[in-house]
């Protein structure tokens, strides 16, 4: 027996099947749907490099049940911006060079994206807290600091 979910990616209304729901959104994103964006780090909801936006909220994929966004609208990585016309976040990431190995950055980025849609002229302290429970190994914190500063300051 299969379940029907209908939900909006990107801008994209899609209708999947799904056998079990309370498969992950994080797989149906990336197997059904071919979206790479967000990673797979833990599966617990602790890394962050799931991370996607559920209804303009930064929430982990790996622990959201596809059942949960019937309905929904849901942006990754690839929906927040183009190539062409990046994100003032992605383009403050890709200026400050803030990616090392790029595993903890699609979680960074969308979680900061969330945090300046509410909050306009962040201080520090504020950034360095909407990204306390988003993992990275290689070390960029300064330049992922200061890439989100710099977006705040271009999109405030």
């Amino acid at each position: 027996m299969t379940t029907t979910i209908r939900f909006t990616v990107n801008g994209t209304p899609q209708v999947i099947e799904v056998s079990d729901p309370s498969t992950p959104l994080l797989y149906v994103l990336r197997d059904q749907l071919g979206l790479h964006g967000m990673h797979f780090g833990c599966g617990l909801a602790q890394c962050g490099a799931c991370t996607v936006h559920y209804s303009g909220q930064a929430v982990r994929s790996c622990v959201m049940p596809i059942s949960a966004v019937e309905g929904a609208q849901i942006v990754t990585l690839e929906g927040l911006g183009t190539p062409e016309k990046p994100h003032p976040v992605q383009q403050a990431f890709i200026d400050e060079q803030a990616a090392q190995c790029g595993y903890c950055i699609n979680g960074m980025i969308m979680q900061a994206a969330a945090m300046l849609a509410m909050t306009k002229r962040p201080t520090e302290a504020q950034v360095r807290l909407a990204l306390e429970a988003n993992l990275c190994k290689c070390g960029t914190h300064v330049r992922i600091l200061r890439a989100v500063m710099r977006a705040a300051e271009k999109m405030g």
